[in-house]
């Protein structure tokens, strides 16, 4: 299935992970989660190294992903964190932090019972030998 210009339309999870995934969109966020900003507030870190229509894209992926909504106040677009868009990320990364905690956990009773295997196997080792080291002596 293709959208606009033939360009392949992704399911919405995967287009917020893509959103995701570009860094100074993600700092885009955290600016955004600090609360309500002009698209110029947001754009001014990134202004040295971009223009202001570079800016306006990545925050249009953003929207487009659900992760942000724009308003208009008079002669200002204002965005802020659209925390529903987060949603359905955050319960699928709950569901693999879920797992991967089980793992670790069963990860650490196993190295729990092989630590104590090798405490209790040099306990007996150290019980066998003598005072002198284990060496016998030759008189």
């Amino acid at each position: 299935m293709s959208g606009k210009r033939g360009v392949p339309v992704q399911d919405p999870l995967s287009l917020k992970f893509a959103a995701l995934a570009d860094p100074t969109r993600r700092a885009m966020l955290a600016r955004l989660a600090q609360g309500q900003a002009s698209v110029s507030e947001i754009a001014a870190p990134f202004l040295e190294r971009m223009s202001l229509p570079a800016v306006t894209k990545h925050l249009q992926v953003l929207e487009r992903a659900g992760l942000l909504t724009k308003t208009q106040d008079a002669q200002r677009r204002l965005c802020d964190l659209n925390p529903e868009g987060f949603k359905e990320t955050a319960e699928l990364l709950e569901l693999y932090r879920q797992m991967w905690e089980q793992r670790f956990d069963q990860l650490g009773a196993y190295l729990e019972t092989v630590t104590a295997r090798q405490k209790q196997s040099s306990h007996q080792k150290s019980k066998g030998k003598n005072s002198d080291g284990g060496k016998k002596s030759t008189k």
